[in-house]
């Protein structure tokens, strides 16, 4: 089976090699760089084996972008204090939507509307419609990035109709084809940036429940988020274009 790798970070400065990647399933650590390969140099490696492989990466790049502990322990806040981060943050927010459905939806009684008659209903006064839309009144950026399965599921469908109250409230709202995002490399990760120095990762169960929200604070690691939100917010289409792509299809 294959590895599920996840990229790092690379200090290069034309994006390509030497770079590290996290295995998601054993946590070790995938250096790619330049093979050290003259016999006099491989002479001098101790407990250099048949097999072994010598990579040439600069000292910076394990600096910078290296685990900074053997054993991480995730920083896990409950939903109030995750709340928060939405009243608290000073000038942007944003969001990449990975999953194929979201079990708080699907609870939601406009969900099961929306089965039976296909149209999204929203409140504009409920507590999170009426904090979005103070906080993007001050001046704040909040954007999202839903990325969408060919076909739709139902909830991404539902989701895209929700759009026109996430826009109602002032927040721009993308999406992006799932085929896209896997030719980006785009993590399959649900998560929150607040002012590019937060990251708020959002855990989910295999019914699509979330588990826990995970704050990370690292600055390499936000720094790899940021560089998600950035190829995907490149290429994602704005919902009113997407939706109608979506409808043509039909």
């Amino acid at each position: 089976m294959a590895r599920r790798l996840r990229f790092r970070g690379t200090d290069s400065k034309q994006g390509g090699c030497p770079a590290l990647h996290d295995d998601l399933g054993t946590g070790e650590i995938i250096v790619q760089g330049a093979p050290l390969n003259d016999p006099l140099d491989l002479e001098q490696l101790q407990h250099f084996s048949a097999g072994d492989a010598a990579i040439i990466v600069p000292r910076e790049l394990l600096v910078n972008w290296g685990p900074k502990e053997i054993d991480r322990v995730p920083e896990i806040v409950d939903q109030e204090e995750f709340g928060k981060l939405f009243e608290a943050f000073e000038h942007s927010a944003w969001h990449l939507e990975s999953r194929r459905g979201y079990a708080s939806d699907q609870e939601d009684e406009d969900y099961r509307k929306f089965l039976e008659t296909g149209t999204v209903t929203w409140d504009l006064e409920d507590a999170w419609c009426t904090n979005i839309r103070a906080q993007t009144t001050a001046g704040k950026h909040i954007g999202r990035v839903r990325i969408v399965d060919n076909p739709p599921t139902s909830s991404q469908l539902y989701l895209l109709g929700y759009s026109q109250c996430n826009a109602a409230t002032g927040e721009d709202v993308r999406n992006l084809w799932r085929a896209d995002a896997e030719r980006l490399h785009l993590p399959a990760e649900d998560f929150w940036i607040f002012d590019s120095r937060l990251v708020a990762l959002l855990n989910f169960d295999d019914t699509d429940a979330l588990l826990n929200v995970e704050l990370i604070t690292e600055p390499a690691e936000v720094v790899r988020y940021c560089q998600v939100r950035d190829a995907a917010w490149h290429h994602a289409i704005p919902y009113e274009t997407f939706a109608a792509e979506v409808s043509a299809a039909e």
